[in-house]
């Protein structure tokens, strides 16, 4: 199967829900709301429709993300939690709606937007939110640039999210204390009022650097009250990123050839000490970059092709980036003719 973009992503296996568990059950008042059971009666929790719809989406992020024990095991808890609060439904046991607003920390590249689109799947499967929707805002989304314009723009992202996820992607960039004509503070203010008013409807998460992060919250005691669950994400070890790299590779029909595997792992202790590296976001551009050396070198062939050549990456490939400077071999092209490495640095 062809897939329908280009360049190198994240593994996913085959992500479609069962046809048993694809429909979401969302109880209508007066119409099919289940009975309130004996307070001696027991109840499965397997019978519920929303347990299947869960456990594949808890499946599916396993499947997406490498590693982030921690994170997974926050995303079960959350489910845990609504999952029992469900079930004390059913005995007509009542209790305040949990709170869902969030904070994602962690460096770019560490899966933060993958977990919310899981996350948005996993609540609107237990009918928490009413559509599995994230819809993604920066500041500039957000903020105008003059006087009345902040507004509308914050409440059209507002409406958009609604029923569903608001992710704001570095979210301390709408705090600008030192200067005291940005309009910034005023998309918190609304977000303030959004987030208490429409708890129903509406989820916000918040996302961005760590120190950033709790600079931003310390300065918005009230925004900070709000948000019930933060969770870190941690960078990923090297170990983690040749797993990665090793499904990305799989996910468009390429391999990295033993010496390829080698290169790349060498590549990674020098590229992971340098400034903004990006983990996987970073890994995945040097593999799109091996790929263009790759096209050059099997382009100057000039001879027919193998199937195994097109799918191969060779250390050679991996080498003529220019993170190894001076201290790796000069990638040799199919003719024997030397090549000078290029001058990206892979980010």
């Amino acid at each position: 199967m062809t897939n329908a973009h280009n360049g190198f992503r994240m593994y996913r296996a085959d992500t479609s829900p069962p046809d048993s568990i694809r429909r979401t059950y969302e109880p209508q008042p007066g119409r099919d709301s289940p009975e309130i059971l004996d307070a001696d009666a027991e109840l499965d929790l397997s019978l519920d429709p929303a347990t299947g719809r869960v456990e594949h989406t808890l499946a599916r992020l396993d499947a997406e993300l490498v590693g982030l024990s921690a994170v997974k095991a926050r995303v079960r808890e959350i489910a845990a939690l609504l999952l029992i609060d469900r079930a004390r439904a059913r005995f007509g046991l009542t209790a305040a709606r949990p709170t869902m607003h969030m904070s994602f920390t962690g460096g770019p590249g560490t899966g933060k937007t993958t977990v919310a689109l899981r996350m948005a799947d996993l609540l609107h499967a237990l009918g928490y939110i009413r559509k599995p929707l994230v819809h993604s805002v920066t500041r500039d989304d957000l903020v105008g640039q003059f006087i009345g314009h902040t507004a509308p723009r914050t409440k059209e992202a507002l409406a958009r999210a609604a029923g569903g996820v608001l992710f704001i992607d570095e979210a301390y960039y709408l705090f600008r204390p030192e200067n005291e004509r940005d309009y910034g503070q005023e998309v918190i203010e609304i977000l303030l009022q959004e987030m208490e008013s429409e708890r129903s409807s509406l989820v916000v998460i918040f996302a961005g650097y760590p120190d950033r992060m709790e600079t931003f919250f310390s300065a918005n005691p009230g925004l900070s009250s709000r948000v019930a669950h933060h969770i870190d994400f941690p960078d990923y070890t090297h170990g983690e990123l040749m797993t990665i790299a090793g499904l990305m590779a799989e996910g468009e029909q390429f391999r990295l050839d033993p010496d390829a595997v080698t290169a790349l792992g060498e590549y990674l202790e020098l590229r992971m000490a340098r400034p903004l590296f990006a983990n996987a976001r970073s890994l995945r551009n040097a593999l799109e970059r091996c790929r263009l050396r790759q096209a050059r070198r099997l382009v100057d062939l000039h001879r027919p092709l193998r199937r195994t050549e097109l799918i191969t990456l060779t250390a050679a490939d991996v080498y003529g980036s220019s993170v190894f400077g001076d201290t790796a071999p000069v990638p040799v092209g199919g003719d024997g003719s030397g090549r000078s490495r290029d001058d990206g640095d892979d980010r």
